[in-house]
């Protein structure tokens, strides 16, 4: 049985036999025994023969018409048709009919990580090289530190990179150059690692901030931070800074250090800071020991383990109250009295280094002086030399003020408070002077109303009209008190009332 067979123009066929391929044909009618099988190809399309590629490969009629492609382990090879990229061969043989298409093929070498091979950037954008590459961006102001197996392998400028996917692990970093690299590295990235590749060192400036420093960073002259004890790496040329080291591990700032920067939120920690008001003084003590006078102003020092101390002291007149003071008197009168001192620190080291609590001890000295005084003198004395005693009491307190650092200027009794029975006592010698003095005033009154009187009477006997005008007067004061009276007119009315009185007397 015969069998006719009909291949177009650009078909191929491959006759068979028992599976052997035993003749190929190519465009036209052909007669093929029935125990015959044909195969027809397009020749524009790949040969597809699936596993039996190699058995047909044997036959070197096939193999002349065919392009044979074998991909290997770790490759893959771009198909390119006309010019244009077509398909990705994986893994495997592959076979393509000559003279048909234009037909390139790249072997591409997948197992290495950067992309060496001319292939452009569309074709690395194709779907279908999707699981094949990575792709990764850096932004505008970035740099990124690109990883192979955590190694460092290059240092990449903003653009977007491709690197061929495989079984390396392939990472990037992405740093902002205006910031500190290692605080970007994050977990499992270590900074002394990175800097053996020279690349990137040359990039850096490193700094190293020792136990017992600390070290300012500015920004175009603005300060910007404080770097602690570690490695810090920071990009040249973005921005211009500057580091100031810092030794922490001495007490004074002697370093050019603004008060600003001190006072910033990012210092505070690192610095103690004291202020001695106006009108103060005060003494600096570094571990106990005295190191210098203060003014009033304010004061920076390192933080560290060493003591600081400062001790202020108000260097204005002072004025202390010594009140309710008890005291006997020589005459054994019990008072109450109120006393005050008015003072000013001279020697601020006396004052708080040789001497505890010299207001108290000031204090004492004056009670007892005070004490002693009142108890020399009667209570009359004392009353006689009220406004002398706090001038006395100071002359007797000699050098204990001066040795206590102050210097008394001025001090007296405020108030002299009897009390009990010596008060009920002094009521009543006051109100027994005060009588004496009534009865001396009444006294002296009467003895002056007499001469008063024995004058007027002189005057009045020497002159008849004053006579006459004073009876007028006393005739006058007593009609006022008379209601009526009854007189003849035959004689002189005033002759008559005298009459009437003289009479009724």
């Amino acid at each position: 049985m015969i069998k006719n067979v009909q291949i177009k123009a650009y078909q191929i066929g491959l006759v068979f036999k028992n599976r052997n391929l035993t003749e190929i044909v190519k465009e036209g009618n052909h007669w093929v025994l029935g125990n015959k099988s044909v195969d027809i190809y397009e020749m524009k399309s790949p040969f597809e023969a699936g596993e039996d590629l190699p058995i047909l490969l044997r036959n070197e009629n096939l193999k002349s018409l065919l392009e044979v492609i074998d991909v290997k382990d770790g490759e893959i090879v771009l198909m390119y048709e006309n010019g244009t990229f077509k398909e990705v061969l994986n893994v495997g043989q592959y076979a393509f009919w000559k003279g048909m298409i234009n037909r390139e093929f790249r072997k591409i070498d997948i197992a290495k990580v950067e992309i060496t091979e001319d292939v452009s950037k569309t074709v690395l954008e194709n779907i279908k090289l999707k699981n094949f590459v990575r792709k990764f961006i850096v932004t505008n102001q970035y740099k990124g530190l690109l990883l192979i197996d955590g190694k460092l392998d290059q240092v990449l400028e903003a653009g977007t990179y491709y690197f061929w996917n495989n079984e390396m692990i392939v990472e990037l970093k992405s740093i902002d150059p205006n910031y500190e690299v290692k605080s970007q590295l994050g977990a499992g990235i270590d900074l002394p690692v990175l800097l053996k590749n020279e690349n990137l060192k040359n990039q850096l400036e490193m700094v190293d901030v020792k136990d017992g420093e600390i070290i300012l960073t500015h920004e175009n002259g603005i300060f910007k931070d404080v770097l602690y004890v570690g490695q810090y790496a920071f990009w040249k040329g973005m921005i211009k800074r500057e580091f100031q080291k810092i030794d922490v591990t001495k007490v004074e700032i002697t370093e050019e250090v603004s008060t600003t920067i001190l006072g910033n939120i990012r210092v505070t920690n690192l610095v103690r800071k004291f202020i001695v008001t106006n009108q103060y003084k005060a003494l600096l003590l570094i571990d106990g020991k005295l190191i210098k006078v203060l003014e009033a102003g304010t004061y920076y020092f390192w933080n560290n383990e060493i003591s600081v101390e400062v001790r202020s002291i108000d260097m204005r007149m002072q004025q202390m109250e010594i009140a309710g003071q008890e005291l006997l008197t020589k005459d054994k009168a019990m008072l109450r009295i109120n006393f005050y001192v008015r003072f000013q620190v001279e020697s601020i080291e006396k004052a708080l280094m040789e001497n505890k609590e010299y207001d108290k001890q000031l204090y004492i000295l004056m009670q007892l002086a005070l004490r002693e005084f009142v108890g020399a003198l009667t209570l009359d004395e004392l009353l006689l030399k009220k406004d002398a005693v706090g001038k006395e009491i100071l002359e007797n307190l000699g050098n204990k003020a001066e040795d206590l650092g102050l210097k008394a200027s001025d001090a007296g009794i405020r108030d002299v408070i009897l009390t009990g029975e010596m008060k009920e006592i002094m009521n009543q010698v006051l109100i027994a002077e005060k009588k004496a003095q009534a009865n001396s005033i009444m006294r002296r009154e009467e003895t002056a109303s007499t001469r008063s009187l024995l004058n007027t009477a002189k005057l009045m006997e020497e002159n008849e009209v004053l006579w006459k005008l004073k009876e007028m007067e006393y005739m006058e004061k007593i009609a006022d008190k008379i209601g009526d009276i009854t007189v003849s007119g035959n004689s002189n009315i005033v002759s008559q009332l005298k009459e009437i009185f003289v009479n009724r007397n």
